[in-house]
């Protein structure tokens, strides 16, 4: 197991200590660790995802209203 050190305004300590009183910290420290790492994990995938949608995007052909106007129309019962 690691021991890692942060430097964190006193008033952030004493909020912590105050609210996990009796509470393993350690423990909270490393789900809210492991809450940001899959956060950023997400945030980058769909910044991939937003990337490759607009790359497809900018080959599509394009259509006119008209165009799509009748296709829903030719799409309905």
């Amino acid at each position: 197991m690691a021991t890692v050190n942060f430097s964190v305004p006193d008033e952030v300590k004493k909020a912590f200590n105050e609210t996990f009183a009796g509470r393993n910290k350690s423990a909270i420290i490393a789900k809210l660790m492991m809450d940001a790492v899959e956060e950023e994990r997400r945030r980058i995938r769909r910044a991939r995802a937003v990337e490759a949608i607009l790359e497809l995007r900018a080959t599509a052909p394009a259509c006119t209203a008209e165009e799509v106007r009748t296709a829903r129309e030719e799409g309905r019962p």
